[in-house]
């Protein structure tokens, strides 16, 4: 038996009880020696190996026969639309490739019906031979309809209905390829380059077996069960056809640029790529270096390529770890370093702030600059641009840094700035950004440590840490690939990529469809964000134009209460609910603002027996954390509580709209975007909660 991506991933949104019922019926299935009896071939159906299976009186599977005892589990739908797609669809065998195709016959037959007559030699591939057309794999039966499309228009709703394969092929030649071109990108796309061999166009199963970055065959009904038992998990590292594109493209000139908000791929893309490039390094120790800024977000990498391959030589050619614990390594190995954690840095800052720091307004009234502040002017202005001196500092733009500073001001900003880093030198202490820099002189003084370098969340990388990455690996084809989106950005980096030397311009691609969430919970999430512009990494303003769910599902739920502890009774209800309808403990998540409420969850979820997912001592289940935690993860059913107005926007995060009305309203979107990547972690199901006064941020309230 096999299955196909699109299987698994309708099957892990199921509800239990109808999971349990495709579970029987594939057991039933499977134990007939007569398998057929069970499956019912459709009149009029496009194609005769196409069953479809019951599951319900509500639901049917899709299958299709592979030949002999083998099938091909393809989709589960409710049950009219199981029967519109069983009688539409052909399976057929790429006679270049080999691999196995799906086409919507009934699609192509409507699209042909209303496609208006055009005078042969004005037709769009009238310089291609049917020759040709074959030998890329093109089915024989599309050969009339393409002689009859006029323009690129026309050709672009036909790829809609045509296997990605024959898809790639007929835009490649209608951008002006040769077919000698078009034939080795296809072969590279769909097959990494791996020679086919010899195709029987009549063997489905063969075929089937040359698709496995959509199909997944199984020895047994333990494997099987195995599979199902999580398909949250498995589904997760396939890729669908425009991230593929990218993932696996030969070759970038330089550093490409992927870019997308939340769901529409950007990890497994850039997990797929790592393994891709991992593939073709020759066998001389190189490695591919895949990284992030923390440590939680690189074990949910490792975790999730682990999953995408069981190649351990392959595994061990791509070291996955957080920059900030890269760049440690590198200075360790020089000297003895001793990082400066925010509970050392906080006082230092507060203490610059009320001593030495204060300046006079406009009015000549006497004003001070707050510890945050002080602390983002010394890791936004003077860390980013690598500033030494007071004089540099004057000189020095402060671009997104909102209030000009004159020069009487930056002296005492300089002095409150020197006065904390003097302390950190005399306690031998560094932060992670200044280890950033100091590894990047380590490795320029040296060699660069990697053939390729996958960035994941770039968004929220410091200019020291770019730094660092663009001294890891040499420059040339390949050498970057970086994935980010500025619209979840959650901490105040703000970089030009082009000013540290990467550069990314004709080498920068866009994901606009969420596969994650569902239409109605990326509808209230967008509306979180506000209208506020934002800059990407090539300094193009970002827009979320084209940005879609490809799902529905129901309504978020935004429930308000009196106090706290109600609000915490009504969540064990819900997650004990999600439980006993047979959610996955970890595609269960809880989210919330601060770590203090984090905690409070967590004990309180304990309490009523519910088990908290603890990766350290390898406990699994519900993952209760904070929202800054949450980015990059992904989970079925997802609760965000705690949103008040007292919690969120969080006071300590914000800068005073008096102190700087710029800072202020930069703040406030952050806080946004928190609350944005938060939200989308759910796929599936999304519960908000607050007790009195919501948050000012919640679309509906007063900002």
């Amino acid at each position: 038996m096999a299955i196909d991506v699109d299987f698994l991933r309708r099957y892990a949104g199921l509800q239990r009880p109808v999971q349990r019922a495709v579970d029987a019926a594939i057991g039933r299935f499977a134990e007939h020696t007569h398998a057929g009896l069970h499956l019912e071939k459709l009149t009029g159906a496009r194609d005769p190996q196409v069953r479809t299976i019951r599951i319900n009186d509500f639901w049917r599977g899709v299958v299709v026969a592979l030949g002999g005892a083998r099938y091909l589990l393809k989709e589960v739908l409710p049950h009219d639309d199981a029967n519109a797609f069983a009688v539409s669809r052909v399976f057929s065998v790429n006679q270049a490739l080999g691999v196995l195709e799906v086409r919507d016959q009934t699609g192509i037959e409507e699209f042909a019906q209303n496609l208006p007559a055009v005078p042969p030699g004005d037709a769009l591939f009238s310089g291609v031979s049917t020759a040709d057309l074959h030998r890329l794999g093109i089915s024989p039966q599309l050969v009339p309809l393409l002689r009859r499309l006029n323009d690129v228009v026309q050709l672009d709703s036909l790829c809609h209905l045509l296997p990605k394969a024959q898809s790639i092929a007929l835009t490649g030649l209608a951008s002006g390829m040769r077919t000698d071109e078009v034939l080795h990108e296809v072969s590279e796309l769909i097959l990494s380059g791996e020679d086919p061999g010899d195709v029987d166009i009549h063997d489905l199963e063969a075929a089937a077996r040359r698709t496995p970055d959509r199909i997944t065959f199984v020895s047994g009904p333990v494997e099987l069960a195995a599979i199902l038992a999580h398909p949250f998990d498995l589904w997760r590292v396939f890729l669908h056809p425009t991230q593929h594109d990218v993932a696996y493209r030969v070759t970038y000139s330089g550093p490409a640029l992927v870019t997308g908000s939340a769901g529409t791929g950007k990890t497994v893309t850039g997990l797929h790529r790592a393994v891709f490039l991992a593939g073709r390094l020759p066998d001389d120790g190189s490695k591919v270096l895949l990284t992030t800024f923390t440590r939680a977000l690189a074990d949910a990498l490792a975790a999730q390529l682990f999953r995408l391959t069981g190649d351990p030589a392959l595994r061990r050619r791509i070291e996955v770890i957080s920059i900030d614990r890269l760049a440690y390594e590198i200075v360790a190995r020089h000297r003895k370093v001793n990082v400066a954690t925010d509970e050392v840095l906080a006082p230092l800052w507060q203490e610059a702030a009320t001593s030495g720091s204060t300046a006079e307004d406009r009015a000549g009234r006497p004003s001070r600059f707050g510890s945050v502040f002080l602390r983002r002017e010394w890791e936004q202005v003077v860390l980013a641009q690598q500033l030494t001196s007071v004089e540099a500092y004057r000189e020095a733009s402060r671009g997104g840094r909102g209030t000009g500073l004159r020069a009487e001001y930056r002296d005492q900003v300089w002095h409150a700035i020197t006065s904390v880093t003097d302390q950190l030198t005399k306690r031998g202490l560094s932060t992670h950004t200044q280890l950033a820099d100091e590894a990047a002189d380590i490795i320029r003084r040296s060699s660069p440590r990697y053939r390729h370098v996958v960035v994941d969340e770039g968004q929220d990388l410091h200019p020291a840490q770019w730094r660092l990455l663009r001294a890891l690996v040499p420059a040339g084809p390949n050498d970057m690939f970086l994935l980010a989106d500025p619209y979840q950005r959650i901490y105040d980096n703000r970089v030009s990529l082009s000013t540290l030397g990467i550069h990314v311009r004709g080498r920068t691609r866009r994901l606009n469809v969420n596969y994650r969430t569902t239409h109605q919970i990326l509808e209230l999430s967008v509306r979180v964000l506000g209208g506020d512009p934002v800059v990407g990494l090539d300094e193009q303003e970002d827009t979320l134009r084209g940005y879609r769910a490809v799902t529905h599902g129901g309504t978020p739920q935004l429930t308000a209460y009196t106090d706290r502890d109600s609000e915490l009774d009504a969540l064990i209800e819900r997650v004990g609910t999600w439980l006993e309808q047979g959610v996955e403990p970890h595609a269960i998540g809880v989210a919330a603002r601060t770590g203090a409420l984090v905690k409070t969850i967590r004990r309180t979820l304990s309490e009523a027996h519910i088990d908290v997912a603890d990766d350290k001592n390898g406990i699994d289940g519900v993952r209760v954390d904070t929202m800054h935690r949450m980015k990059g993860l992904e989970v079925q059913c997802l609760a965000v509580v705690g949103l008040d107005a007292a919690v969120l926007p969080a006071p300590n995060a914000v800068t005073s709209a008096v102190e700087d009305p710029h800072a202020h309203r930069q703040d406030l979107q952050r806080e946004r975007c928190l609350l944005f990547v938060a939200l989308t972690r759910a796929r599936d199901v999304l519960y908000l909660s607050h007790s009195g006064t919501p948050s000012s941020l919640l679309p509906g309230t007063a900002s």
